[in-house]
């Protein structure tokens, strides 16, 4: 298949995985709901939310914020409550997967997004990510920009699959060095700088370097996405202007892309 026929397949099949995705965000609102459990949509689920009443239109994929406290219990909760075509996925359910960001996965699709390796065995259905949140020390942006992008490129590259090299010999002891650093160094601001003013994803995660005020997020409000209520931030512009700034700005045409490399919505026709 040449790339233009693979684009070409991938918008054809681009809405089906959008509400396929949305069928999995109703099951996660279904059961935070009935354990008072709290999440709000997050990055371009958020804005698409906010900016177009539903997905971007040239978007795949769903962003759902969660405190870290909460989302532990979501992890206990949620195997015994999701029907069986979902799957809860972290490294403790599939082991073979080394990304460490917990997904909600559709068992009958395929979603392949850059870095998948087919020597593993892991689930690759599409998805909705859950990230975690946490209280973060009051310090200046700029800091913890600095902070956020080291530490979670070296906590990337250090969990990236490894050929044997001198290259890859040395990446360890480098990043594995600044690592260890800049994990010493977020411990000394947790235990020396107060919080209560802002929360963000956790460091691994928040390669941007994203604060959040904690006013903008809570108290927890509701917001319409593709006719549908969901759980939003308290002041979605805040939110988002924290993100993406001018976030009301349309992307040109050449930088709306799609994330995945290839999307199959279905792979067992359901005849019912």
């Amino acid at each position: 298949m040449n790339n233009k026929n693979l684009k070409a397949y991938l918008e054809t099949n681009l809405r089906q995985c959008q509400l396929k995705q949305l069928d999995i965000l109703s099951e996660i609102d279904r059961i935070c709901k009935k354990h008072q459990i709290t999440y709000w949509l997050d990055g371009g689920t958020l804005l698409g939310a906010v900016r177009h009443g539903g997905f971007i239109p040239w978007d795949d994929d769903i962003d759902l914020g969660m405190p870290a406290k909460d989302l532990k219990r979501f992890i206990e909760i949620a195997p015994s409550e999701l029907p069986e075509h979902l799957f809860l996925q972290t490294p403790e359910s599939d082991p073979s997967n080394v990304n460490d960001i917990v997904k909600i996965r559709d068992l009958n699709s395929l979603y392949i997004e850059e870095g998948d390796d087919f020597s593993r065995e892991y689930q690759k259905g599409l998805f909705v990510d859950i990230f975690p949140f946490i209280d973060y020390p009051t310090v200046s942006r700029k800091l913890i920009k600095k902070i956020g992008r080291g530490y979670s490129v070296s906590h990337s590259i250090l969990n990236t699959k490894h050929y044997y090299s001198f290259r890859s010999f040395g990446e360890l002891f480098w990043f594995g060095g600044k690592l260890i650093l800049y994990r010493l160094f977020w411990s000394l601001l947790n235990l020396t700088c107060k919080k209560g003013v802002y929360l963000s994803n956790i460091l691994e995660n928040n390669g941007y370097g994203i604060m959040h005020r904690i006013d903008s997020v809570y108290p927890i409000s509701t917001i319409k996405f593709e006719g549908k209520t969901f759980q939003s931030p308290a002041n979605p512009d805040a939110y988002l202007k924290d993100l993406y700034k001018n976030y009301m700005d349309i992307p040109p045409v050449e930088k709306r892309k799609i994330h995945a490399l290839f999307i199959h919505p279905e792979l067992i026709k359901n005849e019912n």
